[in-house]
């Protein structure tokens, strides 16, 4: 029976176990450059035993980071600098993995310790925000974005299109097109935001236009041996639950006829007023829905952190992967401890060499 440390492959990259280290921003980067606090965070996480390492949510233009503290890859630089962790990533045991995005109307934010709201207009580390339509998010994103014209789409897909090629050339094994939390994909899939009236708003495959062009050109450069992923809000919580999941499953089955592999069961986060219903597992039941209704496997995160609920999703087939958020930040080796909880002997070795060796031999002590 398929359990948490069951082996996955897809298309020809196999996961030493279910365990997915689920994209978490840092917001630690200068000029979009990766430094020393990655390389240390991700080999930590790759060296704790998870099977998939994704790094955060990397811009794929200076106007789509969230702050200007997020990674980007939109030049050579950027990318190159990405190699090494790449590689000790891999040399750890875990598949190197990256989330690509565009931060659309929720972009020129301060860094959630600094006051997570827009940057002031005066601030000179602003800069000028785009989404669908001139609609800003609210709350403490007040900010309105200038609607994007038809130009300013076609650039941004390409943008997407030269951050994956990046990605592809440094090594990366695993892609995941950031869909989801109220940033530029969303924002053109959700009525909360688009309010255009041409080819790009108004109906539901209208709306979806953007995300389905942006995954078929970034599928026909990406290898066919390496996984390609999407993070999308299937749900938003906002009194229209139902027919947003409808719809979004609907963009589900559309992704994987147009050559999407892999699913990230997520949030929509359009709209401040979101009423979410915070809980251990919650979202496994809309991910299980996914699962079954749009015929790709999936993964899901949010408040996933026992081993035994984890372990019992992955067995009776509601989710194919767990993506692990701050209980790896709490402990790295998690893993560690997950096989532990679920009375592994062979627990130890989700570790590498040098500790498991030690806590092998002493763990009677």
């Amino acid at each position: 029976m398929t359990d948490l440390f069951t082996p996955y492959t897809l298309r020809g990259t196999t996961l030493r176990n279910r365990i997915v280290v689920s994209p978490m921003c840092q917001y630690m980067a200068v000029d979009g450059v990766v430094n020393d606090w990655h390389h240390a965070h991700y080999a930590a996480l790759a060296r704790g035993g998870s099977g998939l390492v994704v790094v955060e949510a990397t811009a794929v233009s200076p106007e789509g980071r969230i702050t200007p503290g997020c990674l980007g890859l939109w030049n050579d630089a950027q990318a190159e600098a990405f190699r090494p962790l790449v590689r000790a990533m891999r040399d750890a045991g875990a598949v190197p993995g990256i989330q690509i995005a565009h931060a659309g109307r929720k972009a020129s934010a301060n860094r959630p310790w600094e006051g997570d709201d827009s940057i002031a207009a005066d601030d000179p580390h602003g800069w000028e925000t785009i989404a669908p339509s001139a609609l800003a998010f609210g709350a403490g994103l007040p900010k309105v974005p200038r609607a994007m014209t038809v130009a300013d789409i076609t650039r941004v897909r390409q943008d997407f299109v030269a951050a994956a090629k990046r990605a592809r050339d440094v090594g990366f094994g695993w892609l995941m097109l950031h869909f989801a939390h109220g940033y530029l994909g969303q924002s053109f899939l959700s009525p909360h935001s688009n309010q255009r009236d041409d080819s790009y708003g108004g109906s539901l495959e209208n709306r979806a236009r953007f995300l389905v062009e942006t995954l078929l050109e970034v599928r026909a450069i990406w290898p066919e041996d390496r996984p390609l992923s999407a993070r999308l809000g299937m749900i938003e919580f906002d009194g229209q639950d139902e027919q947003t999941l409808q719809d979004a499953i609907t963009v589900a089955r559309i992704f994987r006829e147009s050559g999407l592999d892999f699913l990230d069961v997520s949030i929509g986060f359009s709209t401040p007023a979101a009423k979410i219903p915070w809980g251990p597992s919650f979202m496994a039941p809309v991910a299980r829905r996914v699962r079954q209704e749009s015929g790709l496997p999936v993964a899901t995160s949010w408040y996933l952190g026992n081993a035994q609920t984890i372990d019992g999703l992955i067995r009776t087939e509601q989710i194919d992967l767990a993506m692990i958020g701050r209980p790896l930040l709490e402990n790295p080796h998690w893993p560690y401890a997950a096989a532990r909880a679920l009375g592994r002997e062979d627990a130890p070795w989700v570790l590498p060499a040098p500790y498991a060796h030690w806590l092998s031999r002493y763990r009677s002590l």
